[in-house]
């Protein structure tokens, strides 16, 4: 048979497999349709300073033993966002305090609360578990850009109503300001008390709502020495200006690993330590895709339970 009619009669067959597998074929060669997508924490630790090693060997093998995975989190409501152009990023740690023990080592921190100190120890925890009351919690935010940060609070209640917008950061004094490797904490280590604890304040709340906003200049918001009401307006401005479709990623395999000495050194005020690529990366890595390339909004639902 001449090689012409070979190629013929093998598309004929071809098209023929084809017609009598349907789906099956397409989806043997096609892309699986419920594979989560994934980023390395390379997508968001790049801006920072590469740390010191003794050579190119060590710090290869340094890097991808800090190399971390994260998979997109999807709830079941929200439908698949296929965004398109650029993004901001903003990584969020949240950290549950527990009585620490004497092999936790450099993972203890002193928790005050007037005037009273012990020792406790934080662990990560991902963004959607629950926190149960009387709980401590604090929070650990990084940006691989450098800007300005500040923090809205709103009790959450579970027919999804909200109350009072409250601006519990920055605070007159506080140092808002974020760059790559800084690590700004909520509260801040020498604060007092220097935890939230998780309480239920409020009938049929379920959690609190923090919006989470940076931006490239200082907003011109009034601050204050505690926590300070905003309007309705004001927040739903913001929302409109630096909203935008957000990806939500977590850390595979994060939840659970203890605060270590360098995530505290590099949020300490006036600290000249700041985190290298090689220094862990945050538990949650948000991306919003907007438009407005002078900030970013991201909101985290903190859920309690009692």
């Amino acid at each position: 048979m001449r090689p012409g009619l070979q190629m013929k009669w093998l598309r004929i067959l071809l098209l023929f497999i084809a017609s009598i597998s349907g789906s099956q074929v397409e989806g043997s060669f096609g892309p699986p349709q419920d594979t989560q997508r994934k980023i390395v924490s390379d997508d968001f630790t790049k801006s920072r300073k590469q740390g010191v090693a003794r050579d190119s060997t060590a710090r290869s093998r340094v890097g991808a033993k800090a190399r971390r995975t994260y998979r997109l989190v999807q709830n079941a409501s929200e439908p698949r966002a296929s965004p398109a152009g650029n993004f901001a990023q903003l990584g969020i740690t949240i950290w549950r305090l527990r009585l620490g023990r004497r092999d936790d080592s450099d993972s203890r921190a002193l928790i005050r609360e007037k005037g009273n100190a012990a020792v406790w120890t934080a662990e990560r925890t991902a963004s959607d578990a629950v926190v149960g009351e009387g709980d401590f919690v604090r929070l650990s935010v990084e940006s691989p850009r450098r800007g300005y940060l500040y923090v809205i609070d709103r009790d959450l209640s579970a027919d999804g109503t909200t109350g009072q917008p409250m601006l519990i950061f920055p605070w007159s004094g506080a140092d808002n300001k974020l760059a790559p490797g800084r690590l700004i904490d909520i509260p801040a280590e020498d604060d007092d008390p220097n935890y939230f604890k998780a309480s239920l304040t409020r009938e049929n709340q379920v959690g609190e709502l923090l919006t989470f906003i940076a931006t490239s200049t200082p907003l011109d918001l009034p601050l204050s020495d505690k926590a300070l009401p905003i309007s309705a307006d004001v927040l739903s401005q913001l929302e409109k200006s630096f909203g935008g479709v957000t990806e939500r990623y977590e850390m595979e395999g994060g939840a659970g690993e203890l605060w270590t000495r360098k995530e505290q050194q590099a949020a300490r005020k006036n600290g000249t330590r700041q985190l290298t690529r090689q220094d862990p990366s945050p538990q949650t890595i948000y991306r919003v895709f907007t438009e407005n390339k002078k900030g970013m909004l991201v909101s985290l639902v903190l859920k309690y339970a009692k």
